[in-house]
Formats: C-alpha cells, structure tokens, sequence
C-alpha cells in the first residue's frame, strides 16, 4: 500500500522563519533560502515535511494546497495520532506539545521536524494494539484510497501491509474501510434516568469559600489580594430567596489580576455539592467559556470525574450532527477525494471528542484551514434542522449527550445568550395548567455572570427581532423544505412524519401551515429584489445563499421558478429596499461598503404601511393553525398518556418545542413590528423599542446587497433581561473586571478628607454604582444589589508605560500600517493590535506582514488567518516573538500572562459606532449628558484593552494609543499611576525599546 505515497523518513523537511526558509535537505544538508529558490526547488525535490500547509503557502507566495496536500504536513499525522487535542499549529506548539525540551526546539528549524515525526509515529505504534487498532487500520485503507500523503508511513506504522491480501483489502472479519467513516454505529448511547430533585437552599459560608479556594489553589500558588474576600462576598449570591421573584444580587467588580474566576468557583462548587443542584456559569464568548472551563481541572483533576461535574453549554450549531455526517459520508463518493479525507479526520476526531464541539471545543481551531472550512460546516448541526427523536440517531447526539449531562452537573459553563434564550423560553411557555412545559434543560435558579458588562450587549441580541429577507427565508426553508435544492432541509411535514399521519385535527392545521408558508420569500427572492431598480448596477446580485465550492458537501441546484402571484414578504422587502437606498446618507454609504445601510422607519414611505398590513395578514393565516397544531400535539401527551410510548412522547415534546421556538414565537413578533408601522413614535416620549431598516451589504460588492430587513431592540435591553431572569434565579453573581466607568469613581485627596469632601466622594460612588447597575440590569430587580469592588494587585505605575502617538494621520492607512511595523519592532514581537474596523486591521495587515516576517516577527490576524480565535491566541502566546492583530473578541477575551503579551496598541479610540441605535439610547438613556454616554463607553472599552496587557505580578508592558485626538477626559479609563504621555512615533519606539529591554524601566 506504501508504495504509492511518499515516505516521511529520510523527507525534506521545510520551515518559515526571518531570514527566509529553512531546508534539510533529503541528503542532510541544512540550508537557509529565499522563497523564489524554495518555489523552484519545490518542483524537484521529494514531498517535503512541513507544518500548516496554508501557513508555509502564503509565505511563499503560493495559494494554499487543497486535499490531497501536496507535502506532509505534520499537523495532519498529529490530528491522526493525537484526535481531539489541541495544539498551536506551528513547529514550537507542536514540539512543546510532544514534550520536546525548549533548549532542543532552539530557533524551530527544518532540523525539528524529523524529530517530530518520529515522536508521533512512536506514539502510534503503541496505539495499533490498543483498542482502536481496528478502527486505525480501517481508516488508514480508506484514507489511502483517497490519496492521503502520509497513508503510506502510518500505514508501515501500525504493520499493515502484513494483514492486507493481494489487492490491498482487509480481511473480512475485520472493519471495513468504509465502515470506518460510520461511526454512528459505535459512538456510546445515552440513557435516561430518573429527573434530579430540585436542589436545596442551604447557605454557604464565607470560611467554606475560602477553605475551598485555598484547596483550589494548592500549595505555592501565587498570592492575589482580595481574591479570598472575592470568594467571600460571593457567597452572598448563594443566601437563600425570601420572596419569589426576588433574587439575591451580588454586584461585584474585581480588578485584572484579582482572580476572579476561581474566587467564584471555590462558593459555586460548594453550593453546588451542598445542595445538590447546578450551577450557571456564563460568560460573553465560546473562547471565555474554554478559559473557564480549564480553570475546573484544579477543581476536579482527574477528567472522567471532571465530566460528570463540569459541563460546557452551547447552542446547537457548535455541535457535529451524526444525520449530517452519515449523509455526507454516504455521498462523498461522488465528491472529490478530499471531502473522503475530511470526513475521514473528521470520524477519526468523533470517536474521541469528549462531546463533539466543531468550535472552540476539542476540534483544532486549523482543521479547517487544512481540511476545508466547508467540510465543518456540513456535518455541523445547522440551525433549524435537527428532527429531535426522529433522527435514528437521537440516542448517540452529541448534544443530547451534553443535555443531560448537564442536568446533573455541579457547574455548568455556558454563555449569555444560551442563558437568556433558555429562561426566556421557560417563562413564555406556560401551559394551561401554569405549569412549564418539559424543556430540554432543568432551569437552574443559581446564576454566575462573568464579563458582567457585556450582559447589555447579550441581551440587546437576545431580545431584538429582525423580519429580514434573510430570516423570513429561512422560516420559509424550514416549514416547506429544500423546494428542488440538493439539502438534507426537511420540511415540517417530513419531521412530523407519522406523528399527524391519519388524524384530521392534526393534519388539518399542518396543511393549512404549509399552503400559508408559501407567503414567505421564495427561492431566488434575493436577486429579484436586487433587480427591480438599480438596473445599471456595476455587478451582479449575490446569490440568496454562497455557490458551491469543492468542500461544500451539499452543492445547491437551480432556483425553483419565480412564483406567479406577487408574494407579500417581497414586496414588502421590496418597499423596505427603496426606502434605505432613498434615504441613507451619502457619507455613511461610503462607510458601510463593507457594512450595512440604515435609515429610520418613520416616516414611512408611500404604500408601505398597506403593505405591512397585507403582510401581517398573512403571517397570522400562518401564525394561527402553527399554534393550533402545538396545542393539538401537546394535548396529545395528556390524552394518549397510557399509550404512548417514550420514544414518541420525546418525539412530541421535541416537536411542540420547535414549533414554538423556531416559527410561532418569531412570526408573533414580526406581527408586532408590522402593527407598529402605523404607530410612529410620539414626540418628546421615550419609547420602549427602536424599530429602523437596514441593508446588508457583502464585502467588496458595492451594490450587492444580502439582505433588508426590519429589526426591532429594546431601548433598554436590560429592562427584558431582568424580567425573563426574576422567577427562575433565587441568586446571581454579577462580575467584571469594568463595571463601573473610572470617571464616575471618586477621586481621593491626598489629605484627609474634610466633611464636604466626604460628602462629595459618596456622592460621586453612588453615581458610579448606580450607572453600572443600569448598565447590567441589576437597577430592574425588586431588590438592591449587594455592591463589592476589589482592587488590582498590580503595580501599574511601575509595570507599565502608556504613550498616546501624536504626529500620525489617522486618515492614512499606510501611516498606520508604518506605526504598527515600527512599534512591533521597537518591542521585539509580543505586540498585540487592536482595530476598531475589520477593513483597516486587513490594510495594515497587507502591509507589514512581510517586514515583520524578515524581522523575525511572525504575524497572525483575526478575520485574515483562517484559524478561530483560541488557536490565534495559542499560537500568539505559543510564539514568544508573534505579533496579533484582532477586533472586539481580541480586545475582551486575551489572557496571555508573562512576555508572550508585553505590547498592546489600539489603532484609534474605540467611540460607539454612530448608527440609529446608539443615537436613540444616546438622546433616551444619556440623562441628557449625551458627550458622557460616549465618553463612557469609549472609557471601558479603553480599560479592557488596557487589562489585556498585566495577567500576573511579573509582568512588564506597554499601552499605545495611535489616535492623537484623543481627548483628556478619556484619561481616567487607565489605572491609578498611570501616566501617559504624547509623544511622537519615533521617540514612542525608543520608550518601548528602553522600558523592555532586560534591565529597562
């Protein structure tokens, strides 16, 4: 079998590095080349070695290889071997990850790499007589069949070619290859136990907060001050509730540096043990949510008793469908040889998930760039299609693994909008009897809410409706089905199946539902819109959904033909079209080529207010016999309740959830938005929601617009978010690092202070609490807060240095791309770059990259590398001397302790983006300090970037600002001690270069 493939022993072996390329030649011979001499050597040399195919590709000038890749990439033998973990995609996170000394790894050079390879075929020779040795071998025949490269030495590995006959089969006793893609048919099954009694309400105490923090530490851990006293004040949020609807509300800011996360781990898990029920933690991004999870193993070191109590919550669109991958596995013999190889790491990955999480989880973040981003995503759980206990493989999901593991867990770590969604849909789904119907969750009434200052933003998300072309389509998609496309999108009528076969009152509502869902835009309703005016337009419309690639696993087919009759949903989208195009201002369209277009909805223009009637109209016609048809099999439950079996009862449930969630409660509030289009706005009142237009805009197609719609928020998305959370949580900790605004804190005189300086400092702390208790919807709950706040450790006065660049042209992209290159330089790597725009990040990106590579700086990016964003902050915090350029997530969610972060420069103050939203809270929700609402803002996003940069009492950084506009009064955002200085870019650098250098400061 070998024969055919290249042979990784006695390979070339190729790196990256300043000087150009490293090469070991297949004689031995250690070169150092440019990358035109590497490109023609390429041509006649053997497959060489390399790490990350795409990386090396890109570096060379060349567009990266698809499957099968034409070199042996290591991270595709270390995917093989080492399944479902981790690893920063480079030479340096490879050997550190095989436990290669550091003085051994050196500089990571071509030399490394043979090193490697004979570490992780080492480790798989001891694995082909283990318990998966069946399965490797299955694999390893299909995988050759498909061309991959390192088929051929695995394959001598694992003593294949010995058991194979003549033709290169298996024998017939053993697994097959194809069988191997099937892991369905192996994966373990779940099964139902009894439902967990509600928890206990016992008190904890502070001493066993400590007491456990203390053990959550271990011996000679790093003292942090105030991370006991966090722990302490925590258990607060864990006293007993005294009134229903009132829970106990612990409002605490802690410091970067103080600890936080195991200070609320040490009274949740206490709690959690003590009373028998689950803990919520939830925090902003999948990224946070890893970080938080890897600080239970202190909590919990051995991993199978780690995964009863601990347990990572998504939504289902994070997770592998296994109807997905046998679907795509049974077509990928007419798709070309790489989807084979996809699918087949893919499996190789799913038989040793711990819960098969595509993003962010145990799959690495490069699987993608390697395998195609394509082939995730159409085994991924797409949104709005799974069939619950219809699917034959209900038993052996991945979620439904995960949901009930989780309603026995201690700890449950999930995010906000999983949180909010959940108690959202358990207070609106009351039954006749004012009992909840089942759920797939237990609701938990103890809450832990981590990033706290971002529960706004969440909610904003939450609680908004948007009636879109886009929306409307895919509810569309969803009730009728793929209409002629190559999908595996089943419509209602296939989910429910044999649920309403041969009953008239349930068959009876379904029809009805599906003739009035034809209301709904139609396939190709995108370009139709795109085509009614703007004919002269420079480019063609998009299609409604991306073309096929050569990893798409379900390539579409032509549209369905253009309906006759006018359909209600277009021509009302047709209307909010116009009406955009007509009065969004010139200025902001050349802002939002990249973006979106907005204007406001009142006043409307003329007939669309008989079109919004016309479709309200219609969307009840759809509305009413959905919500008939829930009621109906709900009722089913109660009267067949003898002889119903339980798979069909879950089969019920599941439906009755869908219904509810995915149309019913959507179509409600697009109904809503249509009947407020005769209600504008009253002057001089503070209306309760926001509703504009906007136009989506595909990146580079000046004209191309995605989609319209209508979108409704909240003016205070925090006023809902309180409500759905009153009933279920009997205690929450609220908790960030920036709850409060600096500038509404106190100043403390130097002296001590007399009555009216007193009077005056309560004063202004009551202001700042009572902002950050708006900002996190603590203000809407029955009763106060309790209030804490922990200062940071940090020495900032003499761990840092601030400077804030004042002779840039903020206007000119190559002046900022000149600035980043010289202030990398100046530290030496360990620079991380935030942007407040993903278009400037991509233009400085383009033009430092390759100087930086010759300095010896290698440069990753968000939105530009093809990698998420946990394994660009592995590889940046793997590669002491990288720099990262990032946006918002880069900004929040970066925790790189020690050198590998030791400069931090933000491209321009970060204000609020000046569309229709934020000008209504402005003018609403400013107290009539419009300047300090954005001020505000401006200021805590100033403070998290700044905490980005000290993780531990060692650390030593530097905190540039290339805005040199700049206003004084944002100063406040930066630690007490800090000074910050205006200085020009070339005296900046020098600073940077003094202050890092061994004995600087």
């Amino acid at each position: 079998m070998q024969s055919s493939f290249p042979s990784a022993h006695d390979a070339p072996a190729l790196t990256a590095h300043h000087r150009g390329f490293s090469l070991l030649t297949e004689d031995g011979e250690f070169l150092t080349l440019p990358a035109q001499e590497v490109r023609e050597r390429l041509h006649t040399m053997p497959c060489p070695l390399i790490v990350h195919a795409p990386s090396i590709a890109r570096k060379l000038g060349m567009q990266p290889p698809g499957q099968p890749s034409p070199w042996l990439d290591l991270l595709e033998l270390y995917a093989f071997v080492y399944p479902a973990t981790p690893v920063a995609p480079t030479p340096r996170g490879l050997a550190l990850a095989l436990g290669v000394e550091p003085e051994r790894i050196g500089q990571a050079e071509a030399d490394l790499l043979p090193l490697l390879v004979s570490l992780m075929l080492a480790e798989l020779a001891r694995q082909k007589n283990g318990p998966n040795a069946e399965f490797l071998a299955a694999l390893t025949v299909r995988l050759g069949q498909a061309g991959w490269p390192w088929a051929g030495t695995v394959a001598e590995t694992l003593s294949l070619p010995a058991k194979l006959g003549p033709r290169g089969q298996l024998p017939e006793e053993a697994m097959q290859p194809g069988d191997a893609l099937r892991i369905w048919r192996t994966l373990p099954k779940w099964e139902d136990v009894a439902p967990r009694p509600p928890p206990a309400s016992h008190p904890i105490t502070a001493a066993e907060a400590r007491a456990r923090l203390t053990q959550l530490l271990g011996e000679g851990a790093e003292s942090r001050a105030g991370q006991a006293d966090f722990a302490s004040v925590s258990t607060a949020a864990f006293e007993p509730r005294t009134l229903r609807g009132n829970p106990a509300i612990v409002l605490a800011e802690a410091g970067t540096g103080t600890g936080k996360t195991l200070g609320y781990i040490a009274p949740a898990s206490v709690w959690a043990q003590r009373n028998g029920g689950s803990v919520w933690i939830s925090t902003y991004t999948r990224h946070l949510q890893r970080q938080i999870e890897q600080e239970t193993h202190r909590l919990f070191p051995d991993e199978a008793v780690r995964r009863q109590h601990v347990v990572l919550r998504k939504g289902r669109e994070n997770y592998m469908c296994l109807l997905n991958m046998e679907e795509a596995v049974n077509s990928a013999a007419s798709r070309p040889a790489g989807v084979t190889i996809a699918l087949a790491m893919l499996a190789r990955w799913g038989r040793a998930t711990a819960d098969g999480d595509l993003t962010g989880g145990d799959l690495p973040g490069w699987f993608g760039d390697l395998f195609g981003q394509g082939n995730i995503a159409g085994v991924a759980d797409r949104r709005g299609e799974c069939i619950h206990g219809a699917c034959a493989h209900y038993q052996k999901c991945f979620v439904e693994h995960t949901i009930r593991r989780a309603r026995e867990a201690d700890l449950v770590i999930a995010n906000h909008a999983l949180v909010m969604a959940q108690a959202a849909y358990a207070q609106n789904t009351q039954s006749e009897d004012g009992q909840e119907d089942a759920e797939e969750d237990n609701t938990p009434s103890r809450y832990v809410f981590d990033e706290g200052h971002h529960l706004a933003d969440a909610a904003d998300g939450a609680f908004s409706a948007e009636l879109s072309g886009l929306e409307a389509a895919e509810l569309r998609r969803w009730l009728l089905g793929a209409e002629g496309r190559r999908s595996r999108a089943r419509g209602l009528k296939r989910r429910l199946d044999d649920l309403v076969v041969g009953l008239p009152k349930l068959e009876s509502p379904l029809d009805a539902a599906l003739m009035a869902a034809r209301a709904l835009p139609a396939p190709g309703w995108s370009g139709r819109l795109a085509a009614t005016d703007n004919p002269e337009q420079d480019a063609p419309p998009p299609p409604e959904e991306p073309p096929p690639t050569d990893t798409s696993l379900f390539p579409l087919v032509q549209n369905a033909p253009e309906p006759v009759l006018e359909n209600p949903t277009e021509v009302f989208l047709k209307l909010l079209r116009q009406q955009v195009l007509a009065r969004s201002q010139e200025r902001n369209r050349a802002e939002h080529v990249y973006g979106a277009l907005e204007c406001d909805l009142h006043p409307l223009l003329p007939d669309l207010a008989e079109a919004g009637q016309a479709l309200a109209r219609a969307l009840r016609r759809l509305a009413d016999p959905l919500r008939t048809l829930a009621e109906r099999l709900h009722a089913r439950l109660q009267e067949e309740a003898e002889t119903l079996d339980s798979v069909t009862r879950g089969r019920i449930e599941a439906m009755v959830r869908a219904l509810r969630r995915r149309a019913i409660t959507r179509l409600d509030a697009w109904i809503a938005m249509l009947d407020a289009l005769d209600h504008p706005p009253e002057p001089n009142t503070t209306p309760t929601h926001i509703h504009f237009l906007r136009l989506d805009r595909r990146e580079r197609q000046r004209m191309g617009e995605q989609d319209v719609g209508l979108h409704r928020h909240w003016l205070d998305p925090t006023i809902p978010f309180a409500s759905v959370m009153a009933m279920p949580a009997q205690g929450m900790l609220i908790t960030s690092a920036t709850l409060r605004d600096r500038s509404d804190t106190p100043h403390i005189p130097q002296h001590a202070p007399d009555t009216a300086q007193q009077e005056q400092m309560a004063e202004e702390a009551e202001r700042a609490w009572e902002a950050a208790e708006a900002r996190t919807g603590v203000s809407h709950f029955p009763a106060p807060a309790i209030r804490a706040s922990l200062t940071s450790p940090f020495d900032y006065a003499r761990q840092t240095r601030t400077f804030i660049v004042n002779d840039l042209d903020h206007n000119s992209i190559t002046d900022l791309a000149a600035a980043y290159r010289t202030l990398f330089q100046a530290s030496g790597g360990g620079g991380l770059g935030l942007f407040t725009a993903i278009s400037r990040l991509r233009g400085v990106h383009n033009r430092i990259a390759p100087a930086l590579e010759e300095s010896g700086l290698p440069l990753y990016a968000q939105h530009v590398d093809a990698m998420d964003n946990t394994t660009l902050v592995d590889i940046f915090r793997t590669e002491e001397h990288a720099c990262l350029l990032g946006t918002d997530a880069m900004r929040d969610g970066v925790d790189v302790p020690g050198n590998a972060l030791r400069l931090v420069v933000f491209e321009r103050v970060p204000w609020p983006r000046p569309d229709i939203l934020h000008r209504e809270r402005r003018i609403h929700l400013s107290g009539g300090d419009t300047t300090g609402y954005d001020d505000r803002i401006a200021r805590l996003k100033l403070r998290q970037a700044f905490g980005r940069l000290i993780r531990s009492q060692s650390d030593r950084g530097v905190f540039v600002l290339l805005d040199r506009r700049t206003p004084t009064r944002l100063l406040s955002a930066f630690p007490t001690g800090v000074e910050v200085q205006r200085l020009g870019l070339a005296e900046t650098a020098r600073q940077i270069e003094s202050f890092l250098a061994p004995n600087g400061g």
